[in-house]
């Protein structure tokens, strides 16, 4: 019997950005967490934060911006 080595769909380097896109939208969502009151009576102003609106966002898009490539990179 003949065994056929199975090929990969991507390399080893699309893995890695892969992985890497993947960490970077985990941490965003991560960073966007949190923020709001236990009383729905009061409203907490940390929701709106530097870190919730601009840098969080900013981690998600840059992530999926990674994934993306990682897909498109020929793979050698």
């Amino acid at each position: 019997m003949k065994k056929e080595k199975r090929k990969m769909v991507f390399g080893k380097k699309n893995y890695q950005l892969m992985l890497l896109g993947l960490i970077f939208i985990t941490l965003g969502f991560f960073l966007m967490s949190g923020g709001g009151s236990e009383d729905p009576n009061i409203f907490n102003d940390e929701i709106y934060n530097f870190r919730r609106i601009r840098v969080a966002p900013i981690l998600v898009v840059f992530g999926f911006i990674i994934e993306v490539y990682a897909i498109m990179i020929n793979p050698k």
